[in-house]
C-alpha cells in the first residue's frame, strides 16, 4: 500500500509563502490523482486542491484559487503545493491524499491513502 509523507509546514505571517511537499511510495502514484485537504481545529476536513494523474488537470477550492499552485513530478513520486499570500484562515493541518481514480476528484471518500499531515500556522 502506498505511503504518503508531507513536509514543509511551519509558522509564518500573513502574506508569506510556504511550499508543502508530499512524497509517495508505491507503484500506483503515476496512475492516481492526488489531492490536498486541510482541517482546522473544530472544523471538518475540507478540500484544498487536486491534480490528475498526468498533471494536466487541477482543481482548487475557491478559498485558495489564485494563491495556491499544485504540481506533481511522477518521476520523483512527488506532489508540491505552493501556497502564496497566506492568510490567517489558512491555518490548519494539511493532508496529502491519493485518489482511487486517475481523474481530479473533490470527493473525500474517493481518497484511499492519507499522510499524517503537516501543520501550517499563519499569524497576523
Amino acid at each position: 500500500q502506498a505511503q504518503l509523507i508531507e513536509s514543509g509546514g511551519g509558522s509564518v505571517q500573513a502574506g508569506d509563502s510556504l511550499r508543502l511537499s508530499c512524497a509517495a511510495s508505491g507503484r500506483t502514484f503515476s496512475t492516481s490523482s492526488m489531492g490536498w485537504f486541510r482541517q482546522a481545529p473544530g472544523k471538518e476536513r475540507e478540500f484544498v486542491a487536486a491534480i490528475g494523474a498526468s498533471g494536466s488537470s487541477t482543481k482548487y477550492a475557491d478559498s485558495v484559487k489564485g494563491r495556491f499552485i499544485l504540481s506533481r513530478d511522477n518521476a520523483q513520486n512527488l506532489v508540491t503545493l505552493q501556497m502564496n499570500n497566506l492568510k490567517v484562515e489558512d491555518t490548519a493541518v494539511y493532508y496529502c491524499a491519493r485518489n482511487l481514480y486517475d481523474f481530479v476528484s473533490l470527493t473525500i471518500s474517493t481518497y484511499v491513502n492519507w499522510g499524517p499531515g503537516t501543520q501550517v500556522t499563519v499569524s497576523s
